[in-house]
């Protein structure tokens, strides 16, 4: 029998139980892997400035779909064949 799931698409495709997990995914896509060099902190800092714009990009786009649906936001209904 079909039935019907909640599911958050991230911007690669992979499939996530809550809005939040999809939008951290994004962000550490964005952020990529923080090398040894100068500490963590410096290097995190040094990624969120360079990649501000695509940051903000992921946030904004996380705000629409938090807002346009409060609640469950917008969702795609996944459905067995």
């Amino acid at each position: 029998m079909a039935s019907q799931c909640v599911a958050f698409r991230d911007s690669k495709g992979g499939l996530h139980a809550s809005l939040e997990k999809a939008t951290l995914e994004d962000l550490a896509g964005v952020l990529g892997r923080v090398g040894d060099e100068g500490g963590m902190t410096a290097g995190v800092a040094k990624l969120i400035f360079d990649k501000r714009q695509e940051i903000e990009r992921i946030f904004a786009e996380h705000d629409e779909i938090a807002v346009s649906n409060p609640g469950e936001a917008r969702v795609e209904r996944l459905h067995a064949a």
